[in-house]
C-alpha cells in the first residue's frame, strides 16, 4: 500500500481527502494532523467517517515520512515550511494557494504580500489534470487549484484550446458559490442568519482566483464576479466571450466533445428537455465530475460557457487525489467515480 499523510486534517478539504482515500484500493492514510483537535478521533470532527477510520489527530511536530503528503493548511502557511516538508515527503500536493501562480510579482499583486519561497514556484505543477495531465505524471510537487478558477477555466478552456475565442475581447465570468468555500472556521459572513437565503455579490471584481484564470486561459482581460448563494457545496461559473468570425455552434459542440472525450471527469450537459438542461452543482455533491454546457448567439458572436462543480471536490480535494493517482502511476479515476446524488 502507498502511505499518505494529511497535514491540516480538521478542515473541509482535509476531511474530503481522507474520505476519498478511505475508499481507495491502493492508498492508506497513516497519519493526519490537527493542533486544535489533537488526540481526538477524526470521526469526531468529520462524523461522516464513522466506521471508515480509527485515526486520531496527531501533532504536525511528530510526523513520520510517508510516500505522499497532502497539505491542507491555510493560505500563506506552506511557503515558509516547504523545505522541511520536502525533506520528509517524496511527493507533495499543496491544496492552498501558495504555489498556484508562477510569478512572485503576480503573487504579490493578488495576495498583497511577498512570496516567502519564490524559488519553489517553478517546481510546482498546477494541479488541474484536464490541462496539465502529462506534467502532473512527471511531477513530485503539485499545487492545489482555486475552486472558482477551476469552474471558470473548465467552462472556457475547451473553446480557447480549439482557437475559437477572440482573446482580444474581454472574458467575463460570474460565479455563484456555496458556503463551504468559506472553510470550516467560519466568519461573520458565514453566520447562519447572514448566509441563509442569500444571493449576495461579495466580490464584483478583483477576486484572487482571477489570476489563475488569466494564467490558464492566456488573457489579461479577465473579469470574475463572485456571488454567494444559499448552497453548502457547489460552484457554478457562467462565462461570456466573443467567438472569432465565422465560428458555428457545430464547432463549439466539437470542442466540448473532444474535451469530454479526453477527460474522464468532464460531462457535457446541454439538453432540450427536462429541468436539468444546463449544468447544476446541486447534483454534483460529493462528486469529482465537472459538468459543462454552452450556448451561442452567432449573430452577435456571443458565447456563453458554463461549468458546475462541487467546490470541495473538483475544486479542491477531488482534483488533488486525481493528481495523486497520476503522479503515482495509478488509474486516474481510482476512488473517484462517485457520480453525485439525485435528488439531494
Amino acid at each position: 500500500m502507498i502511505t499518505a499523510t494529511i497535514i491540516g486534517g480538521s478542515g473541509y478539504t482535509g476531511g474530503e481527502v481522507l474520505r476519498i482515500l478511505s475508499q481507495h484500493a491502493h492508498v492508506q492514510v497513516t497519519q493526519i494532523t490537527s493542533r486544535q483537535y489533537l488526540g481526538q478521533f477524526v470521526y469526531q470532527v468529520h462524523p461522516n467517517l464513522r466506521k471508515q477510520t480509527d485515526l486520531k489527530f496527531i501533532s504536525p511536530d511528530n510526523l513520520e515520512s510517508t510516500d505522499i503528503c497532502f497539505l491542507a493548511l491555510p493560505h500563506g502557511t506552506v511557503q515558509s515550511k516547504i523545505d522541511a516538508f520536502a525533506e520528509k515527503f517524496t511527493y507533495i500536493i499543496d491544496l492552498s494557494a501558495d504555489f498556484r501562480l508562477k510569478d512572485a510579482a503576480t503573487y504579490k499583486k493578488w495576495y498583497g504580500e511577498d512570496h516567502q519561497a519564490p524559488a519553489w514556484l517553478d517546481k510546482f505543477v498546477y494541479g488541474l489534470p484536464e490541462i496539465y495531465r502529462e506534467e502532473i505524471k512527471q511531477a513530485k510537487y503539485v499545487s492545489g487549484v482555486g475552486c472558482n478558477a477551476t469552474a471558470s477555466n473548465l467552462a472556457m478552456y475547451p473553446l480557447v484550446k480549439a482557437d475559437l475565442i477572440d482573446l482580444s475581447k474581454p472574458l467575463i465570468f460570474e460565479v455563484k458559490a456555496g458556503s463551504s468555500e468559506g472553510g470550516a472556521s467560519g466568519n461573520p459572513g458565514s453566520h447562519h442568519p447572514e448566509r441563509s437565503n442569500v444571493i449576495r455579490t461579495y466580490a464584483a471584481y478583483g477576486h484572487r482566483h482571477t489570476a489563475e484564470v488569466m494564467q490558464i486561459l492566456g488573457s489579461n482581460n479577465v473579469s470574475l464576479t463572485m456571488t454567494s448563494v444559499d448552497l453548502v457545496r457547489g460552484a457554478l461559473a457562467t462565462g461570456h466571450a466573443t467567438v472569432k468570425d465565422g465560428v458555428t455552434k457545430k464547432e463549439i459542440w466539437g470542442a466540448y466533445r473532444q474535451f469530454s472525450k479526453d477527460n474522464p471527469f468532464i460531462r457535457i450537459v446541454k439538453e432540450r428537455k427536462g429541468i436539468y438542461r444546463m449544468p447544476e452543482p446541486k447534483i454534483l455533491a460529493g462528486s469529482n465530475y465537472a459538468d459543462v454546457g454552452f450556448d451561442i448567439d452567432q449573430e452577435n458572436k456571443h458565447c456563453i460557457a458554463i461549468c458546475a462543480i462541487d467546490n470541495l471536490m473538483k475544486g479542491a480535494a477531488g482534483s488533488a487525489v486525481q493528481c495523486m493517482n497520476l503522479m503515482l502511476g495509478l488509474d486516474e479515476t481510482e476512488g473517484m467515480t462517485f457520480p453525485g446524488l439525485h435528488p439531494a
